[in-house]
């Protein structure tokens, strides 16, 4: 109904065109088809042409899956090259694609993006990180998950430069170590959620150190940290009074001894107390859970 709206014209009428351009049709109506659509638009005519170029300079949010990870290059470049207004850029998964050389002039000409996701962009470098500090001052949410170019020296331009971070995701960036994580945290004290997932390198003392400075923190995801220990856990529980979950599934020098104070808090957790296990265990082999009186 909308392209045929768009399509028609009459003598008295005129057509959709006939709108203003800025202050109707690109924040009332374009923003409501699809990307593939309104790309389709431009062949039209050259005033279509023009109307979406306008549109695409005046984006704030980009996201390239609703155009799919095999988005030209060049098609991207073309995309992105007259914005400057961007809030919110997401290219996760373009590893095949995305490079320094695609992403640098759209990050040097947007200074108001406050959420990246840059999720499995493997080849991007350090520099990538490194211009996100200098250009996005006021950053809130960043992922740099599976992304292991990520180094210490990058993140800590970006705890320097982006100290209104609330959250990253910084799942197999496996170049850091507790140092890192620890500039990181000392810096960003507004963090609310963290994810340090799959990184062999994090132990105790990052742990420890992000509690003791992110009070604000609520979301916390130590997966597969093989290094992380009760102590750091029970530091954890000490400190951060607002945690509302926490990843510790294949920690296994993690026990319920610590986890049961956040358990009885009512921090969701993504293991389960040894009983329940054991009960859930009984039930799949016996195919009920039977009544257990524990007498104490």
């Amino acid at each position: 109904a909308l392209w045929c709206l768009m399509m028609s014209v009459t003598p008295t009428r005129g057509c959709l065109l006939d709108l203003p351009w800025e202050d109707i049709l690109v924040p009332h109506i374009l923003c409501h088809l699809p990307l593939p659509q309104l790309l389709s638009l431009q062949r039209v005519s050259k005033a279509f042409q023009s109307l979406i170029q306008l549109y695409l300079a005046n984006m704030r949010c980009f996201d390239s899956s609703q155009i799919g990870p095999a988005i030209p290059r060049a098609a991207f470049v073309n995309l992105l090259k007259d914005n400057e207004v961007l809030q919110q850029l997401a290219l996760q998964n373009c590893s095949d694609w995305l490079t320094d050389q695609e992403l640098l002039p759209v990050i040097g000409q947007n200074h108001h993006l406050h959420q990246i996701q840059l999720k499995g962009c493997a080849q991007l470098s350090r520099h990538a990180l490194v211009a996100i500090s200098l250009n996005c001052p006021n950053l809130r949410q960043l992922s740099l998950a599976h992304c292991e170019w990520v180094d210490s020296l990058s993140l800590r331009s970006l705890a320097d430069h982006c100290k209104a971070l609330e959250a990253v995701d910084l799942t197999a960036c496996r170049q850091l170590k507790d140092e890192a994580i620890c500039y990181l945290v000392q810096k960003c004290s507004r963090l609310k959620s963290l994810s340090l997932a799959v990184n062999a390198n994090v132990g105790d003392v990052a742990v420890e150190e992000t509690a003791k400075c992110c009070p604000e923190l609520e979301h916390l995801d130590l997966t597969g940290c093989l290094r992380v220990k009760n102590d750091s856990i029970r530091v954890l529980a000490e400190y951060c009074p607002k945690l509302r979950s926490l990843k510790v599934k294949h920690c296994h020098n993690v026990a319920e001894s610590s986890l049961s104070i956040l358990r009885s808090r009512g921090v969701e957790l993504d293991v389960e107390p040894p009983l329940q296990r054991a009960l859930v265990l009984l039930q799949d082999v016996v195919g009920f859970a039977p009544f257990i009186n524990l007498q104490i």
